[in-house]
């Protein structure tokens, strides 16, 4: 069958006795037919990850830097529960929205914030004019939104959108006052070890071929990429040595701290010392699965779809 490496491309021929529903060699599967299916919870051992935060706000609460600037001159107060809001886009854009965070916000501190107090009128009025039930529910607590993730603490941030483009999906540490979007996936558990993996060539074939697109952007999936997502012989543990290699990424991007994290990965643009760190942590990262290593990105998709497979097998002979 005739393959493509890139959409524009040219075709590669190959020959298979039979084929996955992925469109590629289904010699290592017992099941040729076996098919990724979503799960509730991570499959292997990997801390949860979750959605950040859907405000269902009708946009009332979301300010431009310059929406800001204008509230904080009428209502210099307000500054306490402004907090940066970042979405897929101003995660690789390094650029900033903001969103009010009223969830501690007392109400003596709200009398004193009457335009605020209109934003909160504004919120409830637009979801008790909802066709959706539990959204006009939302209208009762106003203040709060649809998915609360407010974090006290670092998380790891990993873009639900990311372009089709890149060789890796930018992955990075945010901060709190910072409060993500639902368009960001998260975790407050993240090691250096699991932003290496997750920043490997062996995740982003697993996340190329198994997982959706929004037209042709990769779309990272909790359910359907992160979850069911195969670990090495040895689950978590066998990635400890990694963090070094985590270090090594973060530091050839530190070297580039002025450049936005989605130019950083631009697939022309890449700085060699980067690029360097990532092919680093493929070679290790590689043979943490297959001392032999792999020659392309279709061998790591056979080798992991292989590796679902023996896993979920004895979980669905429970059923």
């Amino acid at each position: 069958m005739p393959l493509y490496g890139q959409v524009d491309g040219e075709p590669v021929e190959s020959l298979h006795r039979a084929l996955s529903p992925y469109l590629f060699g289904a010699g290592r599967l017992r099941n040729p037919r076996v098919v990724v299916r979503e799960a509730a919870n991570p499959l292997n051992g990997l801390p949860r990850l979750r959605i950040g935060s859907k405000p269902i706000d009708g946009g009332h609460y979301i300010f431009t830097a310059e929406q800001r600037d204008s509230l904080l001159k009428e209502e210099p107060e307000a500054a306490k529960f402004l907090r940066p809001y970042v979405g897929s886009r101003e995660f690789l854009s390094d650029t900033t929205r903001w969103i009010l965070a009223l969830h501690s916000a007392t109400v003596s501190e709200l009398k004193l914030l009457p335009r605020v107090r209109e934003r909160i009128e504004a919120v409830r009025a637009y979801r008790l004019a909802s066709c959706s039930a539990p959204t006009k529910a939302l209208a009762e607590t106003p203040t709060q939104y649809h998915v609360n993730v407010v974090p006290s603490s670092p998380f790891l941030a990993v873009p639900e959108t990311s372009s089709e483009r890149r060789e890796y999906v930018p992955i990075a540490w945010m901060q709190p006052p910072a409060v993500p979007s639902n368009s960001i996936r998260i975790t407050s558990h993240a090691t250096k070890p699991l932003l290496a993996i997750l920043s490997s060539a062996m995740h982003m074939s697993w996340l190329r071929h198994i997982g959706g697109r929004l037209k042709s952007d990769y779309r990272y999936s909790i359910g359907l990429v992160y979850n069911t997502f195969p670990l090495p012989v040895g689950g978590l543990s066998s990635l400890s040595r990694l963090a070094p290699l985590a270090d090594a990424v973060l530091a050839a991007r530190a070297a580039h701290s002025d450049e936005a994290l989605g130019d950083l990965y631009d697939p022309v643009l890449m700085p060699v010392n980067l690029r360097r760190a990532h092919q680093r942590l493929d070679r290790i990262v590689d043979r943490l699965y297959r001392r032999s290593g792999f020659g392309s990105d279709r061998e790591r998709a056979e080798y992991l779809l292989a590796l679902y497979e023996e896993k979920v097998l004895p979980l669905r002979a429970k059923k």
